[in-house]
């Protein structure tokens, strides 16, 4: 589980004042613009009545009583757009999240660089008796063997991929050859309901490690922007085991 401390940790913002977080050994999460927050919801819900904003008490009462009874509608009056560079895997993982915008980089108009695999840290075997459970390699031998076998692939892949390109093969059929780990970027816009559901599900322990790191840093800045959303969703409607309010 993600500690209180962790949490609290505020995501950097960069020289455009944009949240950014570092994920993975070459990834990253940007909060590259956003439209509404907790206020947004509030004045969404209070329109059913011809009612705007009120005090902040009761602002922030209405948004829990709305979570705790599961009226959701009006978090999808607030909107993130994230850009987000990830390994393919996990990004294949991510897409599946249907309630959203994606639009992604090319690899028919962008040629790859020799850099942009995902080399992990956190080398994982499977459990027999529970195929969604993998537990980290202790072994030290065993773990850089891993890796040693899993650079030694990227590496004659991408020689493969440069080859192709020098014969002139088009990067939309040469890109074919190259592994699941290759790093690639997209845009993100998602509503607040739909981010809940996401952190729902990939902030779990359950969920692969990798998309999980992406989730928790996802829920920082969700809870940076959106104190009482986030706080009464972690009381009332997360389903995950990661996260605290």
């Amino acid at each position: 589980m993600v500690t209180r401390e962790e949490l609290n940790e505020k995501p950097e913002a960069n020289e455009h004042n944009l949240f950014e977080a570092k994920v993975l050994d070459k990834g990253f999460v940007r909060l590259v613009d956003m439209m509404g927050d907790d206020y947004a919801a509030v004045k969404a819900a209070r329109v059913s009545y011809g009612q705007g904003l009120k005090t902040p008490e009761r602002d922030k009462a209405l948004i829990f009583y709305l979570m705790e009874h599961g009226h959701e509608t009006p978090f999808e009056h607030i909107v993130f757009t994230f850009h987000v560079k990830a390994p393919l895997f996990v990004a294949r993982q991510w897409f599946r999240h249907r309630i959203g915008s994606f639009n992604e980089i090319s690899q028919r108009y962008t040629e790859i660089k020799e850099e942009e695999f995902y080399i992990p840290e956190n080398v994982r075997v499977n459990v027999p008796e529970d195929r969604q459970k993998a537990v980290p390699v202790e072994d030290e031998g065993l773990l850089e063997k891993v890796k040693d076998l899993m650079v030694k692939s990227f590496e004659e892949s991408y020689k493969v991929y440069k080859e192709l390109l020098s014969l002139g093969v088009a990067r939309e059929l040469a890109r074919i050859v190259l592994p699941l780990s290759t790093y690639t970027q997209f845009y993100w816009t998602v509503n607040a309901r739909s981010l809940m559901n996401f952190l729902n599900l990939r902030a779990d322990s359950h969920a692969q490690w990798e998309i999980q790191q992406y989730a928790i840093a996802i829920a920082r800045m969700f809870k940076e922007k959106c104190p009482w959303t986030y706080e009464a969703f972690t009381k009332y409607a997360y389903r995950g085991d990661l996260l605290e309010a």
